[in-house]
């Protein structure tokens, strides 16, 4: 009977996050639909194709480098030895960790749309999937977490939580595409003579379709990075629906009913909540969600018009500046008087957080500088104008409207 009994935990563990790791792969089509609902027509085939390719090229390196130099875990084994006496559960742990990572070049992706190379952007993303994004996993929630988050437990009382990537995914993500951005510049027609030219989207409801397939992902997200049925969260759940309702009321208010800052703010509120969706409570995740909405809102603003940094989706505000509130809400919002669950650290948090931002920056000007330096990152001004569909892919959106 017991053994009976384990058997059922094991299978159970691995099915709990299989459907866990293929809702947060269906995610990524959320992505997809959202950056191409977010650009011009000329850029919708280069937009689906990245994404499936990063997708793919993430898979490969993560499962030899990346998730190996995280957990101490190499898959070079006999398939045997792989399903081991649980049913193979630290193979479906890779395939729902891999999306996580896998998330990084698909949110630079975003920032980057329109203008740049094909191939440099997938040797990038391989390159942060594979080394760059594992070594600061290993920090958080891998084999090196003892070290940082020992010290941190040791001299501020409590490690640095996160308990779904606001920061370890999210934040560095966005950091990480601030400097691609940058070094790119803007794309063609976005300043004339120093004035701001809005560049209009081509499908507002496909950027609908992707931020909706993005949010129902996101309980896979949150939800299942208990990681066994035995930790699943009713709290966690609620909590990511109310950060999300209240990044969507907010920014409808904010944004003056916008579409985009509307679809965008369900967004917001999901990024902020992660950190703390285990630990806050239900009023201070709506709260957590609205500041993240209207982070998006106006730092989007500040940082086209202010900084004139175009950032196509606004990748920065949203999943740089929002995923690094969120990790510092959970140090505020975690704590007893705020009704949260408690064992947090402001400071901790604080900490954790500027590491992540800090270490993408850096991180992210050596890779883009060096890729601009060797093989350029940047389309050609004709190629640009052309469209990256046509210019790398050779084939319109829509073929039979061109035809006609």
């Amino acid at each position: 009977m017991e053994s009976t009994v384990v058997a059922l935990r094991h299978g159970g563990d691995v099915l709990f996050l299989m459907l866990g790791a293929v809702m947060v792969f269906a995610m990524h089509a959320g992505f997809a639909f959202l950056e191409i609902g977010s650009v011009r027509q000329k850029s919708q085939v280069n937009g689906l194709v990245k994404i499936l390719t990063d997708w793919s090229v993430s898979t490969v390196v993560y499962f030899l480098i990346g998730y190996p130099l995280a957990y101490g875990v190499n898959f070079l084994a006999p398939a045997g030895s792989l399903l081991g006496d649980n049913n193979g559960y630290e193979l479906v742990r890779f395939f729902f960790l891999l999306c996580f990572a896998a998330c990084i070049p698909a949110i630079i992706s975003g920032g980057i749309a329109e203008r740049a190379k094909f191939w440099p952007q997938v040797a990038a993303g391989g390159i942060f999937a594979a080394v760059v994004y594992p070594l600061f996993e290993s920090l958080i929630w891998g084999q090196n977490s003892s070290g940082l988050q020992g010290w941190l437990e040791k001299t501020f009382g409590a490690g640095f939580h996160d308990f779904a990537g606001s920061v370890v995914v999210h934040s560095l993500g966005g950091w990480l595409a601030l400097p691609a951005v940058i070094v790119l510049g803007p794309r063609l027609g976005r300043w004339v003579r120093g004035k701001s030219k809005a560049i209009p989207i081509s499908n507002i409801p496909f950027l609908s379709l992707g931020s909706w397939i993005l949010a129902v992902g996101w309980f896979g997200f949150n939800v299942m990075s208990a990681q066994s049925l035995e930790g699943i969260s009713g709290l966690v759940a609620v909590n990511s629906l109310l950060a999300m309702v209240g990044g969507v009321l907010f920014a409808l208010v904010a944004g003056k009913n916008d579409p985009g800052f509307v679809h965008n703010g369900a967004l917001a509120g999901l990024i902020a909540i992660c950190a703390g969706s285990d630990i806050v409570h239900p009023i201070a995740a709506f709260f957590i969600g609205g500041i993240g909405a209207l982070i998006f809102v106006y730092g989007f603003g500040f940082e086209q018009e202010k900084l004139k940094i175009d950032d196509v989706l606004g990748v920065w505000p949203l999943h740089g500046l929002i995923g690094s509130w969120g990790g510092i809400a959970a140090g505020i919002f975690g704590s007893p008087l705020f009704l949260g669950m408690g064992g947090v650290s402001f400071i901790s948090q604080l900490i954790g957080t500027v590491m992540a931002a800090a270490y993408a920056l850096v991180v992210g000007f050596v890779v883009y500088g060096v890729i601009q330096k060797t093989v350029g990152f940047r389309l050609d001004e004709e190629a640009e104008f052309r469209g990256p569909d046509l210019s790398i892919h050779h084939v319109h959106a829509y073929p039979e409207e061109v035809v006609k």
